[in-house]
């Protein structure tokens, strides 16, 4: 079993009357991605801040790191590290003395702080501009940097608040592709996203947010599956076949110009084996096959009432 890096249990936070979380309930697993999704003011940024120990709940019990947040907020602090929106990077400072700042900030011996420096700009390949001051980076470049100073104090839970929000495609995957590397050593991220997509590439688990409610968890696949529209596509050669199979399967939707079949299903193994099982019967094969499932966008619009494009 998981050890678990998060635990949160009836979290309540509202400001006067208005109730911004109302009691929410989830588990992050160490080593794991865990992603929340939610549309504007569904209360994501304040989940973060409670759990950051930068806002403090009206109710509930929160662990992080194994430590009670109410009682250990010290010690959550020391567990954790933070990159927020927007790249907290100095400008006018180069990026090793960006870094240098930071372990000079922590608690890492000065003894050691050359060398966390000279790794961490090996790691996220900026050894060559290191030199240079930071509003000569570019976006990217920022974002890299910025997570490399939240790495200074080796935290064990890192909270990733839209990291690539702005960053071109080709600097998202290689963002995308440094969490990855971060999970595989060990390290939880607790990941909030405006791009369904990142969610959907990174996230071990992902739980939906809306007005202050958690609306539904679990793993991607399992969020997609609970979505009406999953179905198995079979194409065909001839017209005939089309004919042959859509009396076979009533209840699929057939296009004739395309010669294919619409079969609703779950997406399952065993819907699909008895699917072609099905078709075998009547001595009948499909040239292609091929199963699709909603995405993420289909899942937050029909949990949240929302677009991807409000998700923030």
């Amino acid at each position: 079993m998981t050890k678990s890096a998060i635990t949160v249990s009836g979290l309540r936070k509202a400001y006067k009357d208005k109730v911004v979380l109302d009691g929410i309930d989830f588990e992050v697993g160490a080593g794991t991605v865990f992603s929340l999704l939610g549309p504007n003011g569904a209360g994501k940024t304040t989940t973060v801040n409670v759990l950051t120990t930068l806002m403090k709940a009206d109710g509930g019990t929160v662990r992080v790191a194994g430590h009670d947040l109410a009682t250990e907020a010290r010690a959550v602090r020391a567990a954790i590290g933070v990159t927020g929106q927007f790249a907290a990077v100095d400008e006018l400072l180069t990026g090793r003395e960006n870094l240098q700042l930071m372990v000079d900030l922590s608690r890492v011996p000065a003894r050691d702080g050359e060398r966390v420096v000279t790794e961490l700009l090996e790691r996220f390949e900026l050894s060559e501009s290191a030199g240079k001051p930071t509003s000569t980076y570019s976006g990217g470049m920022r974002r890299k940097l910025d997570l490399a100073m939240t790495l200074v104090g080796d935290p064990s839970i890192i909270f990733l608040d839209e990291p690539t929000t702005g960053l071109d495609p080709r600097s998202r995957h290689t963002m995308w592709s440094i969490i990855r590397g971060l999970v595989a050593d060990g390290v939880t991220i607790f990941l909030t996203t405006q791009y369904l997509e990142e969610a959907d590439q990174l996230a071990d688990r992902v739980a939906v947010l809306d007005q202050g409610r958690l609306v539904a968890q679990g793993t991607p696949d399992e969020l997609k599956r609970q979505i009406p529209g999953t179905h198995v596509r079979l194409r065909f050669t001839t017209a005939a076949e089309l004919d042959a199979a859509a009396r076979v399967l009533p209840d699929a939707a057939a296009d004739p110009e395309a010669l294919t079949l619409r079969v609703p299903g779950d997406g399952g193994t065993k819907s699909l084996r008895a699917l072609l099982d099905r078709l075998d019967e009547y001595s009948l094969s499909a040239e292609e096959c091929s199963v699709h499932t909603p995405d993420l966008d289909d899942v937050f619009l029909a949990l949240t009432g929302h677009t991807a494009e409000v998700a923030k």
